[in-house]
């Protein structure tokens, strides 16, 4: 395999990823926009120290993550959803073959 075909393939398997990555992030953008509405007006005035302390640290330890970890850290979560969903999907279509059977 050339130097070509290697940045070809690579190139390749970032759009692809890219793409796949971009409607999860969708919706989950516009999920986080709702979720930080609803967490400012319900904590208008009431964020503790040890909250935003907590908050920081985590994000903290983020940053400083090497890439493997990151990596590792990254398919767990994109797991942990796909489960999510799922079980979702398997709910749903309990109640849509209830409904069916009325």
């Amino acid at each position: 395999m050339g130097i070509k075909e290697f940045f070809k393939k690579a190139f390749s398997d970032m759009k692809a990823s890219a793409k796949a990555q971009h409607e999860v992030d969708k919706a989950e953008f516009e999920a986080a926009k709702a979720e930080a509405r609803a967490n400012f007006e319900e904590n208008r005035g009431h964020n503790t120290y040890a909250r935003a302390k907590a908050d920081a640290k985590k994000h903290w330890d983020d940053a400083h993550m090497s890439p493997s970890e990151r990596a590792a850290k990254d398919q767990e979560e994109r797991d942990a959803r796909i489960s999510e969903a799922n079980a979702r999907t398997e709910a749903a279509n309990a109640r849509y073959e209830a409904a069916k059977k009325k």
